[in-house]
């Protein structure tokens, strides 16, 4: 109920985008005309026109209670045919906590590869939105365990695959300006990973064994509205579900025995946000300041992420 509410805008405005397209008129805004940086959360189903780059840095903070995660995640994508995109996911973190020393320096996170395929394309006058598959394996390269700090702690320590699906439109308002619509479908299949001492897990030093994340499904939306040909305001809703992770090993005190360790977390949801502005200097130089906001569910830590993109093509 609680995601059907959080939906309800995204509905009215592609219904009210829906019956606009079936009458436009001739004043309507021309797709040629909107200049776009993208929504702060949802991915695009577009594919790069071959041997274009397209280069994305995010540079953000997760404010939660007690803690700040400071961190810059960049898109760097490369058309490899017209309909094929491939790319890598740099992430760097930095984490900055109250009751605890900070992190020891900045670190890298688990990176990520991706491939996207575009099975379809948008036309005017089509109902056909366009359409892509898309592949991401994430690399288990940030430290995840034999932590002297907890807050060194900035990977999951196994490997990834995530399985998605992503969906793009455009509708004309009634005043013939542009909206444009994203939908995201992932799920991700996360591997083992081998723990040893103090880990992201909240197992303990002298701990040694493994751990089974669990895997994850992901649904996002997005709205674009192009205010002129520069401004955009953007709105993205999501909602997110973990399965309960399972830890088993053993814990070997100091001059004692070793003792038989098996901790499971619940099940976890997430649903909230993301508000943001978009300005385009030109048709290939942009940039974007919003914030995600994580407002509740089951086992879910409250946060508010304000973040500054700034995206270029060529």
């Amino acid at each position: 109920m609680r995601w059907r509410r959080l939906a309800l805008p995204f509905v009215l405005l592609s219904g009210i985008g829906t019956a606009v397209a079936q009458d436009a008129g001739p004043s309507r805004q021309s797709l040629d005309d909107a200049w776009w940086t993208g929504p702060m959360l949802a991915n695009s189903a577009e594919t790069l026109p071959q041997g274009h780059v397209l280069v994305e840095p995010y540079f953000y903070d997760v404010a939660s209670k007690g803690s700040d995660a400071f961190g810059s995640r960049a898109y760097v994508l490369y058309g490899l045919t017209d309909r094929l995109t491939v790319g890598l996911i740099p992430i760097v973190g930095y984490n900055r906590v109250s009751n605890g020393p900070d992190s020891s320096g900045i670190g890298l996170g688990d990176q990520i590869v991706q491939a996207q395929y575009r099975l379809t394309r948008f036309h005017e006058g089509s109902w056909l939105p366009t359409l892509a598959v898309q592949l991401q394996e994430t690399l288990p390269t940030g430290r995840y365990d034999n932590l002297a700090r907890a807050s060194d702690g900035l990977g999951g320590g196994a490997w990834a695959t995530t399985l998605g699906l992503n969906a793009q439109s455009y509708f004309w308002m009634p005043n013939g300006r542009l909206l444009r619509v994203r939908l995201n479908l992932t799920r991700t299949f996360n591997g083992d990973a081998d723990v040893s001492g103090a880990s992201v897990y909240g197992t303990a030093p002298g701990f040694r064994g493994t751990v089974r994340p669990g895997d994850a499904f992901y649904m996002g939306t997005s709205a674009e509205y192009s205010v002129t040909r520069r401004w955009v305001l953007a709105l993205d809703l999501f909602r997110s579900h973990g399965a309960a992770t399972r830890v088993d090993g053993s814990t070997d005190p100091v001059d004692a025995l070793p003792v038989p360790t098996h901790l499971q977390s619940g099940s976890s949801d997430a649903y909230g946000y993301a508000p943001a502005v978009e300005y385009s200097f030109n048709s290939s130089l942009g940039v974007l300041l919003g914030a995600r906001v994580i407002v509740g569910g089951h086992d879910a830590t409250r946060s508010v992420t304000p973040a500054i993109a700034i995206n270029y093509v060529h």
